[in-house]
C-alpha cells in the first residue's frame, strides 16, 4: 500500500515540475521499471540460483550436524577410554602393591630362614671349637702327666739313686697319677 501512495505522488509531483529532474525527486515510470526487473530477477534467481543455494546451505548444515555428531560419539568413545585406562592402571597399581607386599614377605622370610641358618652355623662352629679345645685340653693334659711321670721318674731315680727299669717306674707313677682327682674332669 505504501508504493501505490508513493507512485500517486509521484506522478502529482511529476506533473508540476517537469523541468528538472533531480536524484532524489520519485519518478513512477523509473519505479515501476525497476519493479518489473525486480520480480523478473526474482523469479530467474528462484528458479535457477536460491534452490542450489538452499541446497548448499543445508548440506553444509547436515555437514555440520554430522561433525557435531561425530564429535560427540568420539567424545563419549573418549571417555570411556579414559574410564577404561583409569581402571586398568588402578588394576596395575593393585597388582604392583602386590608384588611389592609378597616381594617383602618373601624378604623377611628368606632374611628370617639366612638368621637361622646362621645362628644354626655359628651353634655348630661353637660346639666344634669346645669339642676341639676339649680334644685340645686332654691331649695336653696327657703330655703333661707324660711330663710329669718323666719329671718323677727322674727325680725319685735321683733320690734314691738307684734306678729301676722305666717301665716299672713308669707303672707305679702312672697308677699313683691315675688315684688324684683331677680337677678339670
Amino acid at each position: 500500500m505504501p508504493l501505490f501512495f508513493l507512485l500517486q505522488e509521484a506522478v502529482a509531483h511529476g506533473e508540476h515540475a517537469e523541468a528538472a529532474p533531480s536524484l532524489l525527486t520519485p519518478n513512477g515510470g523509473l519505479m515501476v521499471w525497476t519493479l518489473v526487473i525486480f520480480v523478473i530477477l526474482w523469479v530467474v534467481l528462484s528458479k535457477a540460483a536460491f534452490k542450489p543455494i538452499t541446497k548448499a546451505v543445508e548440506d553444509r548444515e547436515a555437514a555440520l550436524q554430522e561433525a557435531i555428531d561425530a564429535a560427540k560419539r568420539d567424545r563419549e568413545e573418549s571417555a570411556q577410554l579414559l574410564a577404561s585406562q583409569r581402571t586398568q592402571i588402578t588394576g596395575a597399581r593393585d597388582e604392583a602393591q602386590r608384588i611389592i607386599a609378597e616381594g617383602r614377605a618373601l624378604g623377611e622370610q628368606l632374611r628370617a630362614k639366612m638368621l637361622d641358618e646362621t645362628r644354626a652355623e655359628q651353634q655348630a662352629m661353637l660346639e666344634r671349637a669346645r669339642r676341639e679345645i676339649g680334644a685340645e685340653r686332654d691331649k695336653a693334659i696327657l703330655e703333661l702327666r707324660r711330663e710329669a711321670v718323666d719329671l718323677a721318674i727322674a727325680g725319685a731315680s735321683k733320690v734314691i739313686e738307684k734306678n729301676l727299669d722305666d717301665a716299672s717306674n713308669r707303672k707305679i707313677v702312672e697308677s699313683f697319677l691315675a688315684s688324684i682327682p683331677t680337677k678339670a674332669s
